[in-house]
């Protein structure tokens, strides 16, 4: 009897190190997973230019943007009028250089930013195209948390 015992004691010492290392084996091949890719549409933007045959020389330049949530979110922000036109061109300027920049290397950045954004900072978009775009930007950085310029706090 002694003698099973001992056997059965044996054979356990050399399974449990066996059953322990195919227990973390598991559980560290369970808790791999790969990134879960968010639902974040590809973004389209666009500058449309708008020639207008009248006496005088006027062009209107009309933005659109396909994001479906942008309007409601822009409906949230500050008025037009809350920061100057140059305020806006500025920060345009910077943000769609950014921009096409990640747009022209779409293996590193990925393919979330569809268009080229045509601004030309020498052109003058009006206050509301300006307003429209920068909050644009400022909606992509908070609702999908893309910081595409570093702000200083």
């Amino acid at each position: 009897m002694k003698k099973s015992n001992i056997t059965q004691s044996s054979s356990f010492s050399f399974l449990m190190p066996l059953f322990v290392a195919m227990g973390l084996l598991a559980i560290s091949v369970t808790s791999c997973k790969t990134t879960k890719k968010t639902n974040v549409p590809d973004q389209q933007v666009e500058l449309k230019k708008q020639d207008h045959e009248t006496s005088e020389d006027s062009t209107e330049y009309e933005l659109i943007i396909m994001d479906s949530r942008f309007q409601s979110w822009l409906a949230t922000q500050p008025s037009a009028n809350f920061y100057s036109q140059s305020y806006y061109e500025n920060w345009n300027h910077r943000y769609v250089t950014e921009w096409n920049h990640r747009h022209s290397n779409p293996i590193q950045y990925g393919d979330f930013y569809q268009t080229r954004i045509d601004y030309d900072q020498n052109t003058d978009y009006g206050l509301e195209l300006n307003y429209k775009l920068y909050y644009y930007f400022r909606f992509i950085e908070k609702e999908y948390g893309i910081v595409l310029v570093p702000r200083g706090k």
